[in-house]
């Protein structure tokens, strides 16, 4: 994990085509762009998450004589070629949408210009780091969305895959809403709330319920959540943790941060006979928190049914992502530059129309209605085009052109959402806090209509092609076509 050198975190095919771009002397700086095809969990957007690791990896990106005696034991790489990889340092730019930021399918999360082979090199790393941090954080964004203001922490770690994908799971979980997290290797690292209460264990480890809920009272007077299920919750863990908040209140002890946790059987049910439990012997502000393999479903399910239930403990499901494992993010060639320092745009093909690539190299504009600050659209456009928002704009939806809306001038605002993040090889950018992001994003989340947070069957945002881009694209597959011919 920290400290150690990520640069062989590739396929070994990124290697043997930087060798053969270095034996035919092919280098010609390049465009790649990284993006997504469909978003999670059939989630109506995503969150763009894990950009400061993608820093933290360029700015480490070199080959000590660790791996180059590695690669040279593989006796698939020359020496001339090992040689080479001595002095290598990323020299090229890399353009990125800000963490935190929602983000649609299509749209470059992170463009990368740089000379072949350095941007063949990052490739996966970025894809790994990009892919999975997304993923969660868009997993986090859905979970909180359910709970309707009611806190969520994250406490997957036993059951992530893995040190990494707990620690930087939970990182993402931070940046998509959560409250805080059980990690306390992630809190250290990421300078974010650690929160939790104790395990059944702590309870069977005692004389009897009532004693451990005491001896924990004392050490933790100003966090007391005590799990109440382990024997019988409404016969005995109800009634000893009142017996203990009693005796609190009664010591001249003043009661905050305290209240119960459900770990099992009927979440409904427990919540509102503890609820009226708790507030017959004057604890009405006493919280009740609950767990037991909870997503943004079974949250949905419980407000449904009125449980009295107000922070959620989101573990398994949300730190996999269980019911959908894999963000699918792709990085794709756009563009090769050519020697007046133009850039000669490349497009890919493919019988499935969503997996043909838009060709050169490209920006973001977000499109906002000025009247609500709500977000009307997204343009992919050509890095050199410019839009006034005084001037009336069409858009059209790029695969059926029928499906058209015009923006008149004044009525809109726009901001470009690639930032550039390394140039010439020089980190320009400055990470925001993990706490910083997550605001960030929530103010971002505010900028979608409601529609387009359902959980199910979301409104649609588009993503549009600007006239320039549109037309390149079509006169690219036109000329595909007629080489066909």
């Amino acid at each position: 994990m920290a400290g150690e050198n990520l640069t062989l975190l590739t396929d070994l095919y990124e290697l043997t085509m930087m060798q053969g771009y270095y034996k035919s002397k092919t280098n010609k700086t390049v465009v790649f762009d990284a993006f997504y095809r469909t978003n999670p969990c059939g989630n109506g957007y995503a969150i763009a998450a894990g950009l400061e690791q993608v820093i933290d990896y360029i700015k480490n990106l070199h080959f000590s004589e660790k791996e180059l005696s590695y690669l040279g034991s593989l006796g698939i790489f020359e020496d001339d070629f090992l040689e080479y990889l001595k002095d290598f340092k990323f020299s090229g730019d890399i353009y990125a949408i800000p963490e935190g930021t929602v983000v649609f399918p299509r749209e470059p999360l992170v463009k990368v210009i740089a000379p072949m082979m350095e941007a063949q090199l990052v490739e996966t790393a970025i894809l790994n780091i990009i892919n999975h941090q997304s993923l969660i954080a868009t997993k986090t964004a859905r979970v909180v969305h359910a709970a309707e203001g009611d806190g969520i922490m994250e406490f997957g770690l036993r059951r992530a895959q893995g040190p990494d994908a707990g620690v930087y799971g939970a990182r993402a979980a931070m940046i998509g809403g959560c409250v805080g997290t059980s990690n306390v290797l992630a809190g250290q690292m990421f300078d974010v709330p650690v929160k939790g209460t104790h395990a059944h264990s702590w309870i069977m480890s005692f004389e009897n319920e009532y004693i451990a809920f005491k001896t924990y009272a004392d050490l933790y007077p100003n966090a007391c959540t005590l799990l109440v299920d382990t024997y019988d919750t409404l016969g005995s863990g109800v009634p000893n943790a009142i017996r203990v908040f009693t005796e609190m209140r009664q010591k001249g002890i003043e009661l905050k941060n305290y209240g119960i946790r459900l770990d099992s059987g009927d979440l409904a049910y427990l919540s509102k006979k503890a609820r009226k439990m708790l507030d017959a012997a004057g604890f009405e502000d006493a919280v009740i928190s609950a767990s037991s393999d909870l997503d943004e479903n079974l949250i949905t399910s419980l407000k449904i049914q009125k449980a009295a239930i107000t922070s959620w403990g989101v573990g398994t499901n949300l730190i996999t992502s269980k019911d959908c494992p894999a963000f699918g993010g792709v990085y794709k060639l756009a563009a090769i530059q050519q020697e007046d320092g133009t850039f000669l745009p490349k497009i890919k093909l493919s019988e499935n129309t969503e997996k043909v690539t838009n060709p050169g190299n490209k920006t973001i504009f977000r499109i906002y209605e000025k009247e609500t600050g709500k977000l009307k659209a997204d343009l992919i456009a050509l890095a050199d085009e410019t839009f006034d928002p005084q001037q009336k704009m069409k858009l059209f939806d790029p695969q059926e052109t029928w499906k058209k809306t015009t923006l008149p001038g004044g009525s809109y605002t726009m901001k470009e959402l690639l930032v550039p993040v390394f140039l010439k090889g020089e980190c320009v950018y400055t990470s925001p806090s993990v706490m910083e992001i997550r605001e960030f994003c929530r103010q971002d989340l505010d900028t979608l209509w409601d529609e387009c947070k359902r959980l199910t069957n979301p409104h649609k945002v588009y993503v549009d092609l600007s006239r320039k881009l549109y037309d390149l694209k079509q006169e690219l597959l036109n000329k595909y076509d007629a080489d066909e011919k």
